[in-house]
């Protein structure tokens, strides 16, 4: 059996739906071969408990976008739902609010290494399934001077820490990744992949 095969039949009974109108998301579940739709809802409420630290708070918001689509799905329906964040030091670094946000945070995290940290929620009417995958990643020094090149010219500002790894800032700043590079990419798609195959016999 090929790969294609394996992983059209990872939810075979289910319309898979993802909760996300992110490119990077649709692009990385399209390429398990998995036939989905996209499917939003707005206004959902992405605050978290304080208490919260590291993995928790991802896991936290994916849960609360499944639970809202939850009385919106059918019997044979599957919701895929996913948040990420940059944790720096203890500080959570979301999508920047301004070209003078993006620019500081991409200051704080130059020269070190951060958390890429993903919240996936797989949700039917029957089951949940949550869990969190992170990615150490390491970053060169850079100067203000590339940092506000790569910031006007790609304006990150709907993206978790101002940056996008697949973009310039990740050919010149990144150094190593401990963890999957995907996940970085906002959706940790081997696990999601695992967690799939799971699904049904769980």
């Amino acid at each position: 059996m090929d790969a294609e095969q394996r992983s059209l039949r990872l939810v075979e009974g289910y319309k898979v739906i993802l909760a996300s109108n992110s490119p990077r998301r649709k692009e990385l579940l399209g390429g398990l071969g998995i036939d989905f739709e996209v499917r939003t809802l707005q206004g959902i409420d992405e605050s978290y408990p304080g208490n919260l630290k590291g993995e928790e708070i991802p896991v936290y918001i994916s849960g609360k976008k499944a639970e809202a689509y939850l009385s919106t799905i059918a019997e044979d329906e599957m919701v895929i739902t996913a948040d990420t964040i940059v944790y720096d030091a203890g500080q959570v670094l979301g999508k920047p609010a301004n070209r003078e946000d993006a620019i500081n945070m991409l200051r704080q995290l130059s020269g070190h290494a951060h958390d890429v940290i993903t919240g996936v929620s797989i949700v039917t009417k029957q089951k949940t399934v949550q869990f969190a995958s992170v990615s150490k990643v390491h970053f060169t020094t850079l100067t203000d001077e590339e940092i506000t090149y790569y910031v006007d010219h790609f304006k990150p500002f709907d993206k978790a820490g101002a940056y996008g790894i697949q973009e310039w800032i990740g050919y010149v700043a990144v150094t190593r990744i401990e963890g999957s590079y995907f996940n970085v990419m906002g959706l940790p798609i081997q696990r999601l992949y695992t967690e799939l195959k799971k699904f049904e016999n769980t």
